[in-house]
């Protein structure tokens, strides 16, 4: 389980692509799935350096003519800041299959609280 209040975006999704793929294991094998179930709160409060909140933008595509979309990253943690983190995780997996396999196993929260308790999830440190 990791905490993203105030951490920088792209340190906090390095670490949860390793835990993710299992990179941060002694039996870590590329070409299978050897990572753990990653929980992600407070992803409201993300925090991005330099002028990343009002520059960078993310684009989607509905597959219609003119049917390109931008949105800043403030309109993105308007309304689905799990998405910020969610992007710049899937980023660092890998494109096949496998990547989306992982990416299944990554559940992010806005909130500090989550649904995953009973598991008894253990705090991740980010340094």
């Amino acid at each position: 389980m990791f905490d993203a209040k105030g951490v920088v975006l792209g340190r906090l999704a390095v670490k949860v692509a390793n835990a993710l793929r299992g990179k941060d294991k002694p039996t870590y094998t590329p070409h299978l799935d050897a990572g753990d179930f990653v929980v992600v709160i407070n992803a409201a409060q993300v925090k991005l350096t330099g002028k990343k909140e009002e520059q960078k933008t993310y684009m989607s595509y509905s597959g219609w003519r003119g049917g390109e979309r931008y949105r800043t990253v403030a309109e993105v943690r308007a309304k689905h800041p799990e998405n910020i983190i969610e992007h710049a995780v899937k980023g660092m997996l890998p494109k096949n299959r496998l990547g989306k396999q992982m990416l299944t196993k990554l559940k992010i929260y806005a909130g500090a609280d989550h649904p995953h308790s009973a598991q008894q999830p253990k705090p991740m440190t980010l340094n």
